[in-house]
């Protein structure tokens, strides 16, 4: 399973006097079983893109493929791609709807008509899965604090079973502590569940612990797309785009620049620690 873009442009508000370029160009594979960190400041494209990857928005131009098959084709199942490519939005409040949060959780494999056995069996395995508390249940989403209503809204997209896990800024609005939790809670469901994790954001600090490969959108395009230590390379270029490298990345080139010996390239805090201690250890 892969999800490929192949020359996609969006332009909205097409043949009006409003119309501006969304995407531009862009040329994307992911892999099965990737964990991404999408990136980019407001207005970079990177929410019009994800909602390219399971049909939510056809492309102005060029195509977008799901295991191969265009996703466009008329024969090309949407319904039963939108259930392997599951959107978590930003917002939980815009996908929560139900009385309670079981029922809510429910909805989504009911509408794959699955038998209500089943429905209630996939509800209850995707709650437990993001560690919502049984006391919660059968409460009010709309009753939950910001973390828990995230949790609600994931275990909706979990229950559908998708191969694909996107989540558009699924920290906002949280705490450190919450960021932080709900952070740990999307990098054991990748590694348990050995699924494709694209999440969004607009902070190299969220994403710097966790992904394997990072796209960086600027004005509609591609400007960066790979692994951690070679996209906080060009922090400079970062900067030049309204975004910013990790702390830990400033931090390793003041220690450089201060004459210490330390890779530059660590991008998480354990690694910087590490060559820290190597520095002391040698003085």
């Amino acid at each position: 399973m892969s999800i490929i873009l192949d020359h996609v442009n969006y332009i909205y508000d097409e043949d009006t006097a409003m119309a501006h370029a969304a995407l531009i160009d862009v040329n994307l594979e992911i892999p099965k079983g990737q964990f991404i960190g999408l990136i980019g400041h407001t207005g970079s494209g990177k929410s019009t893109l994800i909602q390219h990857m399971n049909g939510l928005v056809k492309p102005t131009s060029g195509n977008v493929y799901f295991d191969g098959k265009d996703i466009y084709d008329s024969d090309f199942d949407k319904k039963a791609l939108r259930a392997k490519v599951g959107l978590v939005f930003q917002y939980p409040e815009h996908q929560l709807f139900e009385m309670d949060c079981f029922k809510d959780v429910c909805f989504g494999p009911r509408n794959l008509g699955l038998p209500q056995k089943e429905v209630e069996l996939r509800a209850y395995e995707a709650l437990k899965q993001v560690g919502f508390d049984d006391a919660y249940f059968y409460q009010s989403p709309f009753d939950l604090s910001g973390g828990q209503k995230r949790r609600v809204a994931i275990a909706g997209v979990l229950a559908m079973k998708p191969e694909v896990l996107i989540l558009d800024e699924p920290t906002a609005g949280l705490d450190p502590k919450g960021r932080e939790d709900i952070l740990n809670l999307i990098a054991k469901l990748h590694d348990e569940m050995g699924i494709t994790v694209i999440l969004v954001s607009h902070s190299m600090d969220d994403v710097a612990d966790y992904v394997q490969r990072i796209i960086v959108m600027n004005k509609g395009r591609v400007f960066l797309d790979g692994e951690p230590k070679e996209v906080f390379r060009h922090y400079k270029e970062l900067e030049g785009i309204g975004l910013a490298a990790p702390a830990v990345t400033y931090v390793m080139q003041e220690l450089k620049e201060a004459g210490f010996d330390v890779d530059t390239e660590a991008t998480t805090i354990a690694e910087a620690k590490n060559e820290i201690l190597k520095v002391f250890g040698k003085c």
